[in-house]
């Protein structure tokens, strides 16, 4: 098993055994666990992301595909996107979603407003700035 799926694996068993909690890096942090069936594989997998909730609709939550300023998008947002929808734990609270890439000012706002809150998101930014603009997904309550 790889460091990052130790991590992960890790960070969903503290999430689950906390009602949506976790501490270490993400303490504090809104988080959810995205459920999508790999593109090319046919598994299922499970993350762990930020998110950020929609300002006035309680079914609708935003995620951004920053892995952690890298060069390329991660893999479950090529899953998510070439699926159009999936699942999510949020808190204790389980399902289904609609998925919605945020095009130019829209996603540029919301991303704005992330970094504001979590200045790390920031830091992603610049990092691939002129490499890539990190997407971000709307995901509605289906």
């Amino acid at each position: 098993m790889s460091d990052e799926q130790d991590w992960n694996m890790k960070n969903i068993a503290e999430f689950r055994a906390n009602e949506g909690k976790v501490g270490g890096a993400f303490e504090g942090a809104p988080i959810v666990l995205l459920h999508h069936v790999g593109r090319m594989s046919g598994r299922e997998h499970v993350t762990p992301v930020m998110y950020l909730p929609h300002e006035t609709e309680p079914g609708i939550v935003y995620v951004f595909a920053t892995r952690g300023g890298e060069p390329t998008n991660p893999d479950w947002y090529y899953n998510l996107v070439t699926a159009g929808d999936g699942s999510i734990e949020r808190g204790t609270a389980s399902y289904r979603v609609t998925v919605r890439e945020l095009p130019g000012a829209e996603r540029d706002r919301i991303y704005a407003e992330q970094a504001r809150r979590y200045p790390g998101f920031a830091e992603y930014e610049r990092k691939t700035a002129g490499i890539r603009t990190i997407p971000v997904l709307e995901l509605s309550r289906a």
